[in-house]
This record gives structure tokens, C-alpha cells and sequence, in this order.
């Protein structure tokens, strides 16, 4: 799950997932797509990496 920051609520529902639709039905639909993405980008900059477990079967012995 992602971290919302101060100001991420202009591109979150309250679920937290991304508003596609923009906020405004008079606002250019490419520009508030390109946007979200860079938003999204956002995200992947400031997280932490997640950690992968190991898949069953094949730890080291």
C-alpha cells in the first residue's frame, strides 16, 4: 500500500486509490492523466522497496 502524503488527496479517493477522472469536468482529460502518472512515479521514487519472500521449497539448507 502506498504512502499518502500532504497533497496526494488531489489524486486519491478516500480508499486511496488514484483518481483517473479529473476533479474539474472542464479540465483537459490528457493533462490531468499525464499527471497521475507522475504522481504514481512519485510513489516509487519516496517507498521503500518491498521485501520478497522467498518462494517455498528452495531455502538453503
Amino acid at each position: 500500500m502506498s504512502i499518502l502524503r500532504p497533497g496526494d488527496e488531489k489524486f486519491h479517493y478516500s480508499d486511496a486509490s488514484h483518481k483517473w477522472i479529473p476533479p474539474d469536468p472542464d479540465y483537459d482529460q490528457a493533462l490531468w492523466d499525464e499527471q497521475v502518472r507522475q504522481h504514481q512515479r512519485q510513489h516509487l521514487v519516496f517507498e521503500p522497496p518491498k521485501r520478497r519472500r522467498p518462494a517455498r521449497g528452495t531455502a538453503s539448507r
